[in-house]
């Protein structure tokens, strides 16, 4: 019996580790391709405004496809914006 309880715990342990870990690459955000691109200053400060612009455009278009108006637009743009600028 301790067995089976010592196994299940390291089982359970390994589990958590495994499901902690990125599965995928640094997703494209703005701030990600900024920093792959080296930007810095006006340089960046332009890309980032024309990335928003353009995110603020795409979002806008999956909020008609689903059909948001409102606050529900609102808030759907405002999150993909945010995600897709990055942090």
């Amino acid at each position: 019996m301790k067995r089976l309880v010592i196994a299940l715990l390291v089982c359970a342990a390994t589990g958590s580790a495994y499901a902690q870990q990125p599965t995928t690459p640094r997703s494209p955000t703005c701030t990600n391709e900024s920093a792959d691109k080296k930007l810095a200053g006006a340089a960046k400060t332009s890309f980032m405004k024309k990335c928003e612009t353009d995110a603020a455009a795409a979002c806008d278009a999956a909020a008609a496809d689903k059909k948001l108006s409102g606050a529900a637009k609102t808030s759907f743009t405002k999150k993909c914006v945010a995600d897709s600028v990055g942090g």
